[in-house]
This record gives structure tokens, sequence and C-alpha cells, in this order.
């Protein structure tokens, strides 16, 4: 490891370590003890290096903590959120929400406007370069409800919702005791948002009826599949993506199958916290 990986790897130290412990106070001793930096330099690197402040990081990943909360736990008060968040206040929270995303919670809530909330969320660039750990593995044919996205990937979780609502409702596809998978047609990078195409899946025993929601009845075919499986925020799923693709296959002299790659997501925000997602990743292979 020459001495810019051994930096990088000290930062990724860092980013770990605030990912594990949001609910914990951070403080720039403390972090600099993890990336055996001087504190009294610590805030100026973490700065050049993420392009953030750190405690600018620290309270935004709070807020995307909560925001997941607003979205996906509706039943769960806003005072609650704002102090598991840090703030002693759910008028402090509310004006530091308001301040990095352009609504209130309760606005969010209603009707989040995505765009402003994922240009918020760039992630710093991830140096970490772990070996990857792929498996081939038999996939059986799975029935399997839909609900189609095609649009722009921002958007996403406003389709998710319209699947969890179906999921409640129909009680066909319930989440702790069946797949949820996406199925992943393009590469959000390489195609214009409009072009974006993307399905929410569940797995099913039985017919799925016509729905208010959308969802229809398909079935992913069984197959040779590469699986890696990718531990964190799905917002960095793609660094095991690329590499499956650009290192892995062409070493393996494996053949690709007709069949888009798919996540099989094995927990779920907010259920977890964003570190502790855990996701395979299916490349369909002949």
């Amino acid at each position: 490891m020459d001495k810019a990986e051994a930096y990088a790897e000290r930062f990724d130290r860092v980013l770990r370590y605030i990912e594990r412990h949001l609910d914990e106070p951070l403080t720039v001793e403390r972090l600099s003890r993890v990336a055996h930096f001087s504190k009294f330099h610590f805030h100026r690197q973490f700065s050049l290096y993420t392009g953030i402040g750190v405690f600018a990081y620290i309270r935004l990943l709070r807020l995307k903590h909560a925001s997941y909360r607003l979205i996906y736990r509706k039943e769960e008060r806003i005072i609650d959120i704002a102090l598991d968040a840090g703030f002693d206040s759910p008028e402090a929270f509310a004006r530091a929400f308001r301040q990095m995303f352009g609504q209130s919670p309760s606005q969010f809530r209603k009707s989040p406007q995505w765009q402003p909330w994922k240009e918020r969320f760039r992630l710093p660039p991830n140096q970490r370069r772990e070996d990857m750990d792929v498996k081939i593995v038999e996939f059986p044919e799975t029935r399997v409800a839909v609900l189609a996205h095609r649009g722009a990937p921002e958007k996403l979780d406003d389709s998710a919702l319209r699947f969890i609502e179906w999921r409640k409702q129909s009680g066909l596809s319930p989440v702790k005791q069946s797949l949820t998978i996406g199925i992943v047609y393009d590469d959000p990078s390489n195609v214009e948002p409009e072009q974006f195409r993307f399905d929410i899946c569940g797995e099913v025993s039985e017919e799925v009826p016509e729905n208010p929601q959308g969802v229809f009845n398909s079935v992913i075919p069984a197959g040779r599949c590469a699986v890696v499986r990718h531990l964190g925020s799905h917002d960095r799923i793609g660094d095991n993506i690329y590499p499956l693709f650009r290192d892995w296959l062409p070493k393996s002299g494996e053949e690709l199958r007709d069949f888009p790659l798919f996540f099989n997501y094995l927990n779920l925000l907010p259920d977890v916290a964003e570190h502790e997602l855990i996701t395979d990743i299916y490349l369909p292979l002949k």
C-alpha cells in the first residue's frame, strides 16, 4: 500500500466509524484518534478530503436517517425523530431540515422533494480496495409481484412507497417472509433520467389481482448467477457492481445470460441503520 492509499484508508476508517456511532457524541478528539491524526489539524484534513466539514457531515448523516423515518415510519412523531437525531427541540430540527432540503419535516413527510435531497447526499469517494468474494449459485425460479419504476432515479423512493402500500394492503408478499428484489435495467450514470428503468419486486405464492398501485405478476427465471454481497448504503452499491463487470467477469471466463442484474435486499431501511444494510448482487450467467 502506497502513502496515498494508506492516507485514504485512514479516512475511510473514520467514515465507517461515524456511520456506526451516529447515535453517540462524536468529537474531533475522538475521531482524530480513530484516524491517528493530530486533533489540531483533523478538521481541516477532513474537509479537504471529503469536501465537507466533519460536523456538517455528521449532521447530514443524522438528517438522512431522520428523513427515512419521516417517510417510512409515518406513525412516529416528529419530536421523537428530532430528539433521536440529536436536536434539542423539534424547532431546531425543522430549521436544520429546511436549511438542508428546502422543506420542513412535515412537508417532506407529506410530499418529499427527492431531487434536492439526493443532491445533498453525495458521499465522499470510497477509496477502499477490498477483494471481491464472488460465488456462483443456482437461483431458483421465483414468482414475484412487480412495480415498474420508470423515470428519474431520484424518484425511486416514491415508487418504493407505492409498493409498500400494495404490500400492506394485499398481504400477498409480507416483507418478513418474502424476498424483496430490485431488477436493474439501466446504469443511472449512463442513461437519461427519464429513461431509467428499475423493477421493485416482492416474492409471492399466488396470482396478484388488479390493484390501484399498478403491481403486476412476473417471474424471475431459474439459472446460474454470480453473487457478491454489498454491505452498507445502497448509494455505494456501484462499488461492487463495477468491479464485478470490470475485473471479475473478464477473468472468470463466464458469459452473461440475457437477464438483467438484480439485487436481493436482505434487510431494509429504516428497520436497520444504513451501515447495517446487506444486499446480495446477482449477475445472471449462461
